[in-house]
């Protein structure tokens, strides 16, 4: 015996009488609870925030009274911001298969919808004054086909251009903007390459340099030992300067003159040879020598009279 499924399938009576149900007196325009997207982007009025085409609402629907467009009933929407909570409605338009916005907020970018119904009514009128004015007609077909041929004009032109860019090989373009970019890439890298060689040469030439340096310090100053002082290196100079004095006054000896009377207050007059002559003849015999300064010279010179003086 099949199991029966009392929960898909429900119970008539014989004596069942539809008619005898009663009816309920709902209202004309009751309002229902629908699940909607908006059909266009507005903003809000109160607070400014956009609501975008196609974000979804729980909206509550009503029918709109003595408002019917070919027996087609028109439909009343109304939704609440997402920000402020402000009440927005909006109804159905089939006779533009669209919506329109009622209050609460603005519609967003209508001018599209706007050139359109231009468009329509400019089309409108120009049909009722071609109605009953042939005139208009003919001026309306000229300006029509002046139009038409400036733009068969325009449109030729932009056939030409492209004819015109048609000729360019672009792919070579490209293969010779690829190359010239390659060989610039390899030009810049020789240029750092030759840079960097020459910034270690200099490098290295200063490290030899720095380290010549070095080298010449560090030699000569073992080279030059601190010498203890000699004690007869005093005694040396002062012969030295003696000997030096005593050269000074031979070569200066043709410059000295003997007095004639302390001579002969000695003596030392007569035949033979006397002291001047002696003094005379060395002082021929020795050549002065021109490198002797001037002062030398009169030093030389007041040693000598002193020397006579005290003989």
């Amino acid at each position: 015996m099949p199991t029966p499924l009392f929960s898909l399938q429900k119970y008539y009576p014989p004596d069942f009488d539809p008619s005898k149900i009663p009816k309920l007196k709902l209202p004309k325009d009751r309002q229902y609870v629908v699940r909607l997207m908006a059909p266009f982007n507005m903003r809000c009025k109160t607070c400014g925030e956009y609501i975008y085409k196609g974000k979804k609402f729980n909206a509550r629907k009503e029918t709109v009274q003595n408002e019917v467009y070919l027996g087609l009933p028109i439909f009343r929407f109304y939704i609440k911001c997402t920000r402020c909570l402000a009440e927005i409605t909006f109804k159905t338009d089939p006779e533009n298969t669209d919506y329109t916005m009622e209050h609460g907020a603005t519609r967003n970018f209508q001018a599209e919808k706007l050139l359109e119904e231009e468009e329509k009514r400019v089309q409108k009128e120009r049909e009722e004054e071609e109605l009953n004015n042939p005139m208009k007609v003919l001026e309306n077909r000229t300006k029509d086909s002046k139009l038409e041929m400036e733009v068969l004009e325009n449109l030729q032109e932009l056939k030409e251009l492209n004819q015109r860019q048609a000729h360019v090989d672009f792919e070579a373009m490209l293969q010779q903007h690829r190359v010239s970019q390659e060989e610039r890439e390899r030009r810049q890298r020789e240029e750092d390459e030759l840079e960097t060689a020459a910034l270690l040469e200099e490098a290295r030439q200063r490290r030899l340099l720095e380290d010549s340096d070095s080298e010449d310090e560090a030699i000569s100053v073992p080279s030059h030992p601190a010498t203890k002082p000699n004690p007869t290196t005093i005694l040396d100079e002062v012969s030295r300067a003696k000997r030096k004095a005593e050269g000074s006054r031979t070569q200066l000896a043709g410059l000295v003159v003997v007095k004639k009377t302390k001579l002969d207050a000695k003596g030392h007059q007569g035949d033979g040879p006397t002291a001047a002559d002696h003094v005379r003849k060395a002082a021929d015999s020795a050549s002065p020598t021109p490198t002797a300064s001037s002062l030398s010279q009169l030093g030389a010179y007041g040693d000598s009279e002193d020397s006579d003086g005290s003989s």
